[in-house]
């Protein structure tokens, strides 16, 4: 199912005379985690990498080669802006080749193990958390300038560019509920207290890229961190049930974002802040996963350790499922291709259940 998408958009952009490069396509800058990652961290010293197979396999643009996705193809990000229309999939900021007029296509500065708060992560070593992702827009966003002109360059950003924010699972994760490392974080900080913190340090993130000409943003809530194979191995729970506290904790998180986000539209003028419900979209799919065509939302494709395969990550040792269509999640963390394939379709063309208060094919088009 996944694999004939990439085809089709391309074939319908020769038919259309080459959308190759065409500014009317927009482009997608993307921020976030190890969901959105396009290889940012195969250029960084890291202990969070997907550069070995099987990841990557069933990447068309790669010929099944890793690539630094943390999944088995596409990212929900690469699925977004192909069914967007757009020709190039947005490369990561840290590749030598993403210079000149590549970066009309978009930059990808997202990077496995990054959270918001800049401590997120740390047990990685090195990532680009969302103030160094800002940083890098920075970058470009004065390249810009130098390819169009100050005046095209800003048009262009308001108009044609959608930014696309995927990140707080890792705040949580590798952080807040991280064992033995977050004791004294959770001694000192309050659940309350700690997404409080997190909402604070995203307003000032995202009115900082508002301030460098986003203004068509759309920015995932956390999904239900407690129903991933790493959290229902280590925690012992039963196929059908997640963890409670991590998703305790998204949800508080993600009710304050909604409010974040409609402040955000209140006071900024032109600003366009729209909020993909992943958690609910997640949910959705993992309570009725067989209905959509999926064998399990429990068990991850590749990895090993427990009951759930959830505690190695996938690696060139790592068991894999045959049927990876069939599995939500592709390793402990990730869902696979076919889930992001699921999950990008509502975002673009969904109703106001799962993003409000439009989807990415009407904001594209404002």
């Amino acid at each position: 199912m996944g694999m004939d998408l990439g085809l089709v958009v391309v074939v319908l952009c020769a038919v259309a005379a080459g959308c190759e490069g065409d500014e009317a396509l927009g482009a997608s800058f993307v921020f976030g985690d190890s969901l959105v990652d396009a290889g940012n961290n195969n250029y960084l010293p890291s202990l969070s990498k997907a550069d070995l197979r099987p990841n990557g396999i069933d990447f068309a643009a790669s010929g099944g080669q890793p690539t630094g996705r943390f999944t088995n193809g596409r990212t929900i990000a690469d699925i977004i802006g192909e069914l967007l229309g757009q020709t190039n999939y947005a490369q990561p900021f840290l590749a030598p080749n993403t210079t000149g007029s590549v970066i009309l296509n978009g930059v990808n500065y997202a990077s496995g193990g990054a959270g918001i708060l800049n401590g997120t992560g740390k047990i990685f070593v090195n990532r680009l958390g969302m103030d160094v992702q800002i940083d890098y827009f920075n970058i470009t966003r004065r390249q810009m300038d130098g390819l169009l002109g100050k005046a095209k360059a800003r048009r262009f950003l308001w108009k044609k560019a959608i930014f696309s924010i995927t990140i707080g699972s890792n705040d949580f994760l590798n952080n807040y509920l991280l064992p033995f490392f977050s004791v004294g974080e959770r001694l000192i900080e309050s659940p309350d207290g700690f997404v409080n913190h997190l909402i604070t340090s995203l307003r000032s993130q995202l009115i900082r890229l508002y301030s460098l000409d986003a203004r068509k943003i759309v920015v995932s809530n956390v999904g239900p961190v407690g129903c991933i194979p790493y959290q229902k191995t280590i925690n012992r729970v039963k196929e059908n049930e997640c963890v409670s506290l991590p998703n305790l904790l998204a949800v508080r998180y993600n009710a304050q974002l909604r409010d974040l986000l409609a402040e955000l539209n209140d006071n900024l003028p032109g600003a366009r802040f729209v909020l993909a419900n992943v958690y609910d979209l997640v949910m959705e799919l993992i309570t009725n996963h067989r209905s959509y065509g999926f064998k399990t939302a429990s068990y991850a494709c590749c990895g090993n350790g427990g009951q759930y395969q959830g505690i190695i990550p996938c690696g060139p040792l790592s068991s894999m499922c045959e049927d990876r269509a069939g599995y939500v999640f592709w390793d402990p963390y990730h869902p696979s291709e076919a889930a992001n394939l699921f999950l990008a379709k509502y975002i673009v063309d969904g109703d106001s259940k799962y993003i409000s208060p439009m989807n990415l094919r009407r904001l594209l088009q404002l």
